[in-house]
């Protein structure tokens, strides 16, 4: 590199220079373009995208989201009638899979990949170049010493030499033109600086592209088991999926579990303190199966495919009895509306004889009631004192003409008749039996729990890792390294002066934390001080 000016050797930065503005010229029809490219791969506007990016993030750290917990969404819908369906009109719900923030998405990977194609070109011919040469004027830098020696001037410059590249400077041995006879040495230190700053920048587009393959070829399926039920990793097998676009499903880990029990414990103040998910699974069609405690934050892992435990309710288990004396027994996962865990429930029994049944009402694990008004209420969510209390119907649920329909609530009541007056619910204890007027009973056998597992499989999950890493490291080297230059000019005194005598001249440059680099610059001083001493004024002759 041929330097100028003393302000091209003392420039410590990559940036690209500011261009002045070109002639008036006719503007071509790709102009427009290239400005628009220009500012879309400013480092500026990355930084914008990327703040824009977390801000679009925030809707989905306190919003419940259909792919992590599909329940908590029905439930919010039921507490937010009004401002549900207009905050899923916007992907409210859907946050990470909206178009809005695919956009931003887009263009941040866009905007970086430019940034850094420029600045890595730059940095690369960085690296190739030499230190720039001795600036005209040593004593202008920040960090400058100047002194008379009688030490040879080819000796203090190995000296110097020596010392810098043991330290792992750059150093260029030049004669210095602007002087006659002089010996000159320039020193450069701290690439790594804007090494781990591209470094951090790279693993940012590698991260992102690790969350497209994630996104592409990943999936995620969330499902429903209740104690006692079993679970087969197949398309089918689940309540809620997501697939992405490429995902095919025959890459699915052929992996099944058993839900044998679910524990959890509450403090005095109602609060939940441990989840814990008893499972058998195995591995394989032909494995055998093997105990497994899931936890929160320890999910079971078979294949890369990874089992989340996400949440839990109560399913109590009923035995129905039909007008003809038939026994048809379930287990009904309630939905919980509240801290308390108060969940409201619906059984439907389309195979009783005659006209089909229907119970609709709530679960309260730790019941009390209302003497005024007999309305039951949960106080803790521990079931200390269960109660199911319910309403009934006789008719047809309409599941027979093939239309889809909820199995967590009853959606059309117009083909139903209430049994009794419809408007006393009858509230059940474990081991309670109602005997239905006009014929048959419902009995509450005992209350059961059932857990909400979220399965997942990820490809860039690895790239996602390697690029945190990397994020790390980058981070680490572009805090820690400072960027320095050197300068040594060895030049023979004037003529005014006894022959023999050496002018040496060292001065250095740091563009952040001067002073650190105080510090280094003065010992590195005191190193040439000591193989070329200064005279002092005593040894001049009279």
């Amino acid at each position: 590199m041929t330097v100028t000016s003393d302000r091209e050797a003392t420039r410590l930065s990559t940036a690209p220079e500011p261009v002045a503005p070109a002639p008036a010229r006719r503007q071509s029809f790709l102009a427009p373009w290239r400005r628009a490219w220009r500012q879309l791969t400013s480092m500026r506007t990355a930084l914008l995208l990327l703040f824009l990016l977390a801000l679009a993030s925030v809707p989905g750290s306190f919003l419940p989201q259909r792919g992590l917990n599909p329940v908590a969404v029905k439930q919010y819908f039921a507490e937010h009638s009004t401002l549900a369906p207009v905050l899923d009109r916007v992907y409210a719900f859907d946050v990470f899979a909206a178009p809005w923030f695919a956009a931003v998405y887009l263009l941040l990977f866009v905007s970086l990949v430019g940034c850094l194609s420029s600045r890595l070109r730059l940095h690369a011919k960085a690296l190739t170049t030499a230190p720039p040469a001795v600036p005209r004027v040593l004593s202008r830098m920040p960090s400058a010493e100047r002194w008379e020696t009688d030490a040879e001037a080819g000796a203090v410059l190995e000296q110097v030499r020596t010392v810098l590249r043991r330290g792992r400077w750059r150093v260029v041995v030049r004669s210095d033109g602007g002087h006659e006879d002089a010996d000159a040495l320039s020193a450069e230190k701290g690439y790594l600086r804007e090494s781990g700053n591209l470094l951090f920048h790279i693993s940012l587009v590698v991260l992102l592209v690790g969350i497209a393959m994630g996104g592409l070829l990943g999936f995620q399926g969330t499902v429903l088991v209740k104690e006692g039920d079993g679970f087969a990793n197949t398309v089918l097998a689940y309540d809620d999926i997501k697939p992405g676009r490429r995902f095919d499903p025959s890459r699915l880990v052929p992996f099944s579990f058993e839900l044998d029990d679910f524990q959890a414990t509450y403090g005095d103040d109602g609060k939940a303190l441990t989840f814990l998910a008893q499972i058998r699974y195995a591995a394989g069609p032909a494995d055998g199966q093997r105990p497994y405690a899931l936890r929160v934050n320890h999910p079971l892992v078979v294949d890369g495919a990874k089992t989340y435990l996400l949440g839990h309710g109560y399913a109590p288990k009923v035995l129905v009895v039909d007008r003809e004396g038939n026994e048809l027994s379930q287990t009904v996962a309630c939905l919980p509306q509240g801290p308390t865990f108060l969940s409201t429930c619906t059984i439907k029994v389309p195979d009783a004889a005659g006209e089909q049944l229907a119970f609709e009402g709530v679960f309260t694990p730790t019941t009390v009631q209302d003497p005024v008004n007999g309305q039951v209420a949960s106080v803790y969510p521990a079931p200390e004192n269960p109660a199911l209390t319910v309403l009934g119907y006789r008719g047809d649920l309409g599941i027979d003409d093939g239309r889809a329909a909820s199995v967590y609530n009853l959606e059309d009541r117009t083909r139903l008749t209430p049994i009794g007056d419809g408007r006393t619910p009858q509230k059940l204890s474990p081991g309670q039996t109602w005997d239905l007027p006009g014929g048959g009973s419902l009995t509450f056998v005992e209350t059961t729990e059932w857990a909400t597992f979220q399965v997942t499989q990820d490809p860039g999950k690895v790239v996602a890792l390697v690029a945190g890493i990397g994020m790390v490291v980058g981070l680490c080297l572009s805090l820690s390294v400072r960027r320095r230059r050197v300068w040594l000019r060895l030049s023979p005194a004037g003529a005014d002066r006894p022959p023999g005598r050496t002018v040496v001249e060292i001065a250095g440059l740091a563009r952040t934390n001067s002073e650190a680099f105080a510090g280094e610059f003065a010992r590195l001083v005191d190193r040439v001080r000591s193989t070329a001493p200064p005279r002092t004024p005593s040894e001049e002759p009279a």
